[in-house]
């Protein structure tokens, strides 16, 4: 019997959108009979392990990005991050060719992590950020993407091919592509199941700091004294869960996936960021949202705006929300599974299985 192959799954440490979305694909190449071996950083890698911890873990380099309190100089913080950034690559890209040379992998998922590819072994990179948004400079900055995402053998947008009905727009969507993209369906660690709804609004923070304690401190004050049922989940990963309350709002720090699962069937309403993994997960968990994109973050702005075009779920910007912009919801569709098509995931790895 020929041993399993290993693969290495290592996604970005930024907010935890690109961990969590890792998770079915994780679930899935075990599924599969392959072994698989975790490699992030930081907050990312510490929930890997919690989901998975009978996996081998290695911590790689932290791209170390955090968002400045003023959203505008976002772009301008990237540029001043850019050589240690180059830096970081480097050592992940030596990381894996020692991994890879000594046999210990023999394929890569790779979620938006540049350094981490291999040219003698399958390497795959997620993203759904084909286009990358960045004001004026979008063309360049989606130019550079496409120009590293050619180097992987494949490309897997978590996304719907049909150009009109998906979720990522114009992020996930070429007019020309320039590669072959494989568009893989929405990715979700989340059922649906019809519970009783015991959550009036459920508040659901992720994202980079400091940018999450300043939508955590917006939220505790638009909502202390509120006399609804409100929980919220403040995308604090530590070592230990733990259980508060700030005056009315019941507050834990985490929760793993089954837990979250549960508590977002239970809610009415959610409110968010307009993370990309966050908007499928509440797809296909079909729920009726708010969103409030991160300050200066292009993307969420642009996937905010798309969804109130639609007429799927409202937005406002952070230091406009007020408790009444929540009736808005009641007016808009709700999210909506978009495809009942399973991920056809041994199609997908295929990639690994060679000659």
């Amino acid at each position: 019997m020929p041993k399993n192959k290993t693969i290495l799954v290592a996604p970005l440490n930024w907010g935890l959108g690109h961990a969590t979305r890792c998770i079915p694909i994780i679930r899935a190449l075990l599924e599969h009979n392959f072994n698989v071996m975790l490699a992030s950083d930081g907050a990312a890698l510490l929930l890997l392990q919690k989901e998975f911890p009978e996996l081998e873990s290695i911590e790689l380099p932290s791209y170390n990005i955090t968002y400045p309190k003023k959203g505008s100089h976002f772009k301008y913080k990237i540029l001043f991050k850019l050589p240690h950034i180059k830096k970081t690559i480097n050592s992940e890209k030596k990381m894996i060719n020692q991994l890879a040379e000594a046999g210990k992998i023999q394929g890569i998922i790779n979620d938006n992590r540049f350094g981490v590819r291999n040219k003698n072994i399958p390497s795959v990179f997620i993203t759904h950020q084909l286009n990358v948004l960045t004001g004026s400079t979008s063309f360049f900055s989606s130019k550079m993407h496409q120009k590293i995402i050619k180097k992987f053998d494949a490309c897997w947008v978590p996304d719907v091919d049909d150009v009109v009905m998906n979720l990522s727009g114009k992020l996930g969507h070429l007019n020309k592509e320039a590669f072959p993209v494989n568009y893989i369906g929405v990715l979700s660690r989340m059922v649906k199941k019809e519970l009783p709804k015991t959550i009036d609004i459920l508040l659901l923070l992720s994202g980079p700091e400091p940018q999450r304690s300043m939508f955590e401190e917006k939220l505790k004050t638009v909502f202390k004294g509120n006399d609804k049922n409100i929980l919220m989940v403040r995308g604090l990963v530590e070592k230990e869960q733990k259980w508060e309350n700030f005056e009315k709002i019941r507050t834990v720090n985490f929760m793993q996936s089954t837990e979250l699962e549960e508590t977002i069937n239970k809610s009415k309403i959610v409110v968010s960021r307009s993370g990309y993994t966050t908007i499928m997960d509440l797809t296909i968990l079909e729920k009726k949202a708010f969103f409030i994109p991160t300050p200066g973050q292009y993307e969420q702005e642009y996937l905010a705006k798309r969804l109130k075009d639609l007429g799927i779920a409202p937005y406002c910007k952070q230091e406009k929300f007020k408790l009444k912009k929540l009736n808005k919801v009641a007016v808009y569709k709700g999210l909506k599974t978009l495809s009942q098509q399973p991920v056809k995931y041994p199609k997908l790895f295929s990639l690994f299985q060679g000659k």
